[in-house]
């Protein structure tokens, strides 16, 4: 568990309202390149929920990377009602840095009612997430060559149940099992809840496209970045509590890879759906 690391997350999601519709986020300081995309992600989900009513939940997000950010300065987010309907309420949002978007994020909010109910079943056969060691074990191998980052908080908990990215030296099967959750106990608001699965979303879906290629975003001289992001949120659900996130890889071409999952309470209940395109290529020598 690591509750600080969590608590630092909660306060990252929570943006500072500057004007009506506009809101401005921080980036943590943990020396990246460049602004981690489920952060981007999730601050504007955060920042479109700021400006619907508790009347309606989030059922889908459609986001586009489009530029890199720059964690040294504070991301803007700029929300633009599209429409405030009975039963479905759209939002636009916009981040933006040095003058220039860096992502853009449709979200589509709907009015909790019953209808017809049915999913596909959770994966089985697979280890419960307590019988699946946990990042310090499974990279204690790596840690030399990890350095710092082996140490560095993690607020969130991700559990490979196949091998973990630092551990693939071969051709493997086109998919990839993760358990997580946050890391510590968060508060009970499910907006939160639901940016949080969406900030850890994009953590391990791209590098699952280069599972039939013997590679993996650890083993170096791969260039990945992510292009596009799509979610829909079926169910209630704690990101506190474990989530299986079971992804899988139809198709690598053009350099670029799709990445596909699916979200499950520890209790088989499917609560979300994911869909990731990104650039995956090897690197490029330099001019």
């Amino acid at each position: 568990m690591d509750q600080e690391a969590v608590d630092n997350l909660v306060k990252v999601l929570d943006l500072e309202p500057i004007e009506v519709n506009i809101f401005r986020g921080s980036s943590p300081d943990d020396e990246r390149q460049r602004v981690f995309g489920g952060q981007v992600a999730g601050q504007a989900l955060v920042a479109a929920a700021r400006t619907v009513s508790d009347e309606v939940a989030v059922h889908s997000l459609h986001a586009y990377f489009l530029r890199s950010g720059d964690p040294t300065i504070p991301i803007i987010y700029d929300v633009e009602r599209i429409r405030d309907g009975r039963s479905v309420v759209t939002r636009r949002v916009r981040a933006i840095q040095h003058g220039r978007t860096i992502f853009h994020l449709s979200a589509s909010f709907q009015r909790l009612e019953d209808g017809f109910d049915h999913q596909f079943p959770m994966p089985d056969g697979l280890p419960a997430p307590d019988d699946v060691p946990d990042f310090r074990t499974r990279m204690a191998p790596f840690r030399e060559r990890l350095g710092a980052w082996y140490d560095r908080p993690r607020p969130i908990d991700t559990r490979y149940c196949e091998s973990s990215p630092f551990e693939r030296t071969e051709e493997l099967p086109p998919f990839q099992n993760v358990w997580l959750r946050a890391a510590g106990q968060l508060p009970d608001d499910p907006v939160l809840h639901i940016c949080v699965l969406t900030y850890a979303s994009d953590m391990t879906l791209l590098d699952t496209s280069l599972l039939p290629h013997a590679g993996s975003f650890a083993a170096g001289g791969v260039f990945m970045a992510s292009l596009d992001h799509a979610m829909w949120f079926h169910r209630p659900f704690r990101a506190d509590e474990w989530l299986l996130y079971a992804q899988d890889t139809p198709t690598a071409s053009g350099g670029r890879g799709l990445g596909r999952g699916l979200v499950f309470t520890e209790d088989g209940l499917l609560v979300a759906s994911v869909v990731q395109e990104g650039l995956v290529r090897e690197l490029r020598p330099e001019p």
